[in-house]
């Protein structure tokens, strides 16, 4: 029986590997989409030689490979899952861990996992493709190239000439990886038997060697595109944006410490000496510290990806909103809206209202669900635009500032799926048939986005079946007002809302947008042209509650306009007169104290917006 504990090492790499699958699956599969349209992959090799512009290529090439198989989060959780099975049987050969051992193996495979589930909004800020499964990738070269350096015979300086030639072969290759292959190699040889002390002594000074001089060689002589302080880190992510945050490289510190404390502890794993051809069996004394150990290493490496696992909700429901937008699922928008009390960022209050604008009910729903302007859970500054600015301004009808936004997001970190698929878009709206087949000619290099760009290439030239079309019809609408280029301030929402409020069409969508947009505002002179505007346009029509209750409210505030004439629900008198009576008879003159009260009974109509949502912060 206590011979096959040992049994229980293995298993529990294999079931931290099933269940951290089955987390990925369950918890972040709409992260997994998002990370796919935030890469790209083509098939040509004008693609694969910009890549190899600087060391670590083959990763990012690789890495933006299988990164796209997230297409279906199911398919690249399972190759992603195979990568880290791979690293781990290599790390496992390399350093002869014993199989009573295995659990050790938990360390660098909770180091790579954290690596991944703990960007959050990192991931609009990663520059370097592929990153999903670059570090897989990249150990398991490093650490193969070790196995081979270790069955390599102990004469004739035969390791240190190839740690040299391996260095300089695998650092344009892999990057940072292959110096730390350099770095376990040397290292590993003070642990290797048959080893003159020699050699190891002139094997640790050619490592050292080979670190620093490969990278400054490539630097000056090949890959000139990279900056002098990163040449040693190439491959590795940079968390650096206004400052560094080292925070985010704790779990590539774990990686390499751990792989090398295996290469010091090659030959010292406690073996079972064989009597027989059967393992001696464990003493007492030895299982009960064995189990202290795994306990350890379990509840260590199950805590750390419990700990760093990015778990923000409203990050989460940022990326369903947009893949419901993405496919003009407008319901599948409001239905991440059900029951959600938790206070809203910006983009998901934008994507909500443009559902229910699409769907024609945003003046009778719109103050149904609950505002807010809560700031994204980051350390990096996180802007509104770049969760969902450029899809506002597509769906609003600017294209020219989406294809601005575009272009620049790709030249900051990068041309991805998102951002050409944008770019199409936008030439197809704005008639630009050279631009949309140039789009759709790189986007038909791709795996899974060529039927996208097949099926929006029909559509070239043919503007008038665009017109009725559900996706392009509302926005040809809200193109009436103009769309000419100017500073934003990357204040999207803002942005939007001035454009409606100030420009002019005699489009009716338009008009109702320019409607919303002075209900945005609360400035009542402003209102009432554009409610009279919506008025004649909309004739025989029943007019938005929340219209109604914008009407009813100014009139009764200011009295400039009369309204004893007009039709409104009793509903809104009604709740107009409700407010009035709990703001007269309220027991307290604090805001924050009445506001939950007047929310329970008026949340739902623009009184309560009017009166209690505001300073939201607009970013």
């Amino acid at each position: 029986m206590k011979d096959r504990l040992k049994l229980l090492s293995p298993a529990l790499v294999v079931v931290a590997l099933l269940a951290t699958a089955c987390s990925l699956l369950i918890f972040d599969s709409e992260v997994l989409w998002k990370v796919q349209e935030l890469n790209l992959f083509l098939d040509t090799p004008l693609f694969l030689k910009q890549q190899m512009v600087t060391s670590g290529w083959l990763l990012t090439w690789l890495g933006s490979y299988f990164t796209e198989f997230f297409y279906y989060p199911w398919l690249g959780v399972l190759l992603l899952t195979l990568w880290w099975m791979v690293l781990l049987l290599v790390i496992w050969r390399t350093f002869r861990i014993p199989v009573k051992w295995t659990a050790v193996l938990l360390v660098p495979l909770a180091a790579v996992i954290i690596m991944n589930v703990d960007l959050g909004y990192w991931i609009y800020y990663l520059k370097l493709r592929g990153h999903f499964f670059v570090a897989a990738m990249g150990t398991t070269v490093a650490v193969a190239a070790v196995w081979l350096f270790r069955l390599l015979p102990a004469k004739y300086y035969l390791r240190s000439v190839f740690m040299f030639v391996s260095t300089a072969v695998l650092y344009p290759l892999i990057g940072f990886y292959g110096l730390l292959a350099t770095l376990l190699m040397g290292v590993l040889l003070w642990r290797l038997e048959k080893q003159m002390m020699t050699h190891r002594v002139i094997g640790s000074a050619v490592a050292i060697l080979s670190i620093a001089f490969w990278p400054l060689f490539y630097y000056n002589y090949v890959f000139c595109q990279t900056n002098v302080q990163n040449i040693w880190w190439t491959g590795l992510p940079l968390f650096i944006v206004d400052k560094e945050l080292p925070n985010y490289y704790i779990p590539y510190y774990i990686l390499v410490a751990s792989l090398v404390f295996m290469a010091l502890m090659y030959g010292r794993w406690k073996r079972e000496k064989v009597e027989d051809g059967k393992a001696k069996k464990l003493k007492e004394s030895g299982v009960v510290s064995w189990l202290c150990i795994h306990l350890v290493i379990v509840v260590a490496a199950g805590y750390s990806i419990h700990r760093f696992w990015y778990k923000d909700h409203n990050f989460h429901k940022e990326f369903r909103m947009q893949k419901c937008v993405e496919n003009l699922d407008w319901e599948g928008v409001l239905a991440e809206e059900v029951g959600d009390e938790e206070e809203p960022t910006r983009a998901i209050v934008m994507m909500r209202n443009l559902a229910l604008f699409r769907l024609g009910r945003q003046g009778d729903e719109m103050y149904r669900y609950r505002d807010g302007s809560k700031l994204c859970d980051s350390p990096v500054p996180i802007r509104m635009m770049q969760v969902a600015g450029y899809s506002m301004y597509y769906n609003y009808g600017l294209a020219n500032y989406c294809h601005r936004w575009c272009l620049e997001q790709g030249v900051e970190f990068g041309f991805r799926a998102e951002y050409l698929k944008y770019l199409m878009r936008c030439a197809l709206v704005t008639g630009d048939a050279q631009e949309a087949r140039k789009y759709a000619s790189i986007l038909k290099h791709t795996r899974f986005h060529k039927a996208w760009a097949q099926k929006y290439e029909r559509l070239i030239g043919h503007r008038d079946r665009m017109k009725t079309d559900a996706e392009f019809s509302p926005i040809f609408h809200l193109m009436t007002g103009g769309d000419v280029l100017a500073n934003d301030n990357m204040m999207a929402e803002k942005f939007l809302m001035e454009r409606f409020l100030y420009s002019n069409s005699d489009d009716k969508l338009y008009k109702e947008m320019s409607l919303i947009a002075a209900l945005w505002y609360k400035d009542i002179q402003l209102f009432w042209p554009r409610f009279f505007d919506y008025g004649r346009t909309h004739a025989g029509q029943k007019m938005p509650i929340h219209y109604q209750e914008a009407a009813y409210l100014f009139g009764n505030l200011e009295h400039n306009v009369d309204i004893s004439k007009m039709p409104f629900d009793e509903q809104v008198k009604r709740d107009y007169d409700g407010v009035m009576d709990l703001a007269n008879n309220a027991t307290s003159e604090s805001e924050d104290e009445m506001r939950p009260i007047f929310y329970t009974r008026f949340g739902h109509t623009y009184y309560y917006n009017y009166f209690f949502v505001h300073d939201l912060y607009s970013y």
